[in-house]
């Protein structure tokens, strides 16, 4: 007995710095930064992120639409209500290693599009549940100075504004098991970061916050109320930013993982339009999630899953295809553990099945089935269950 504890001592050391290091090297929470505000036929008219008040969808060249991007989705344009689609993009971040969604969010107030946003907002949270995924949210600081000078709230108004909106998140997003938290101050608290720095001062958002438990990051800087900041594409200055704010030794932060930054503003005459930064054949999206990895953060955020109009996205399009989430794919299997499952043929499932949903011939309830086998890790029974519906379907079209 006395040689066993001896021997127990004598590891101890190992093991606790053994434990150290597995809880250091927990693999980060990969997060998509999505934009719910497109709107489309047939689910509604063309709305402004497609058109910009400049482009004309209806227009059609070589089987594309006109809209606002230099870049075309591979499924076309697209309306954030469909909950089809919204399935499409959630199932290709899960098969790319990507856990979950921020969401950009205007809040509640009927204003512009924001009620828009909000319902498109829950629709996406209901898929998210679904499909076992996890969404934090981004509170976009501008719509306050809009409201003001909207006249909807008076200056006075704004902190209980946005005191009640985030009491609006606690009650109903905050406490469900999906919503994002991370550990600070020895608790699990949940995620919430603001974009932007002009709708509330540093000590407005310092009243704000009394009394809310949020682990909250504020854009680039960190705010006196913030616990950290979380890092953004800058066009002016580019992957030297990234670069600095990646290697910071303040803890905690959020680094930022990006594609590219190629906007269509001078096109839509919105203006001048912002500097790029290059694509350069996907070694910006490398360099930039390999500098977020290098800092083992508790989350990695990647910008964005869908801004078309600057050119972010990672979704596939027509021109790079699959190509963002492949390189995705190997760079989280190379770095992290348990990501080591990622195929790249499996990114090709998720449209595969948007196209069924879009077929009134295909039973959804087999579809839904196929969903949950990708839900529940069992991807080759997925994948033959599609194999299977596509054969029914020659069959059918032969017999007409």
């Amino acid at each position: 007995m006395r040689m066993i504890l001896l021997l127990l001592l004598s590891l101890m050391p190992a093991l606790i710095a053994g434990a150290d290091e597995t809880a250091v090297s927990k693999p980060p929470l990969i997060l998509a930064h999505y934009m719910p505000w497109f709107s489309a036929p047939p689910q509604s008219g063309w709305g402004w992120h497609w058109t910009m008040n400049h482009f004309d969808p209806e227009n059609v060249v070589d089987g594309q639409r006109e809209i606002a991007s230099k870049y075309y989705p591979l499924i076309g344009p697209y309306d954030s209500s469909d909950p089809h689609v919204l399935e499409y993009h959630l199932l290709l971040m899960k098969l790319a290693g990507i856990d979950g969604v921020v969401v950009d969010w205007y809040g509640l107030t009927d204003y512009r599009d924001y009620a828009i946003l909000h319902r498109n907002t829950q629709k996406l949270i209901e898929q998210v549940e679904r499909l076992k995924m996890k969404y934090a949210i981004c509170y976009e600081d501008q719509t306050i100075t809009a409201l003001v000078d909207a006249g909807r709230i008076e200056k006075t108004e704004k902190v209980s504004h946005a005191r009640k909106e985030l009491a609006w998140m606690a009650n109903e997003w905050f406490s469900k098991d999906s919503y994002v938290t991370i550990e600070h101050d020895v608790n699990r608290t949940p995620l919430l970061l603001s974009f932007g720095h002009n709708g509330l001062t540093n000590e407005e958002w310092t009243t704000c916050l009394k009394g809310f438990t949020a682990a909250y990051f504020s854009e680039h800087n960190k705010r006196q109320a913030a616990i950290g900041a979380f890092d953004w594409p800058i066009p002016q200055s580019g992957l030297e930013h990234t670069r600095r704010f990646a290697s910071t030794n303040s803890q905690p932060m959020l680094p930022v993982a990006y594609p590219r930054f190629v906007d269509i503003y001078r096109e839509a005459e919105i203006n001048d339009g912002y500097p790029e930064i290059p694509d350069s054949d996907g070694d910006t999206l490398r360099t930039t999630l390999n500098l977020a990895l290098k800092a083992k953060p508790q989350v990695i955020q990647i910008a964005t899953w869908n801004d078309w109009g600057e050119g972010t996205q990672i979704e596939p399009s027509q021109e790079m295809q699959h190509r963002d989430l492949e390189l995705l794919q190997n760079t989280l299997r190379s770095n992290l553990r348990n990501k080591d499952h990622l195929e790249h043929r499996n990114l090709r499932l998720p449209v595969q099945i948007l196209r069924h949903r879009r077929t009134a011939s295909t039973p959804s309830h087999r579809l839904d089935h196929i969903v949950e086998l990708i839900v529940n890790g069992k991807v080759e029974q997925a994948r033959e269950s599609l194999q299977t519906l596509s054969r029914e379907d020659l069959l059918d079209a032969g017999t007409k």
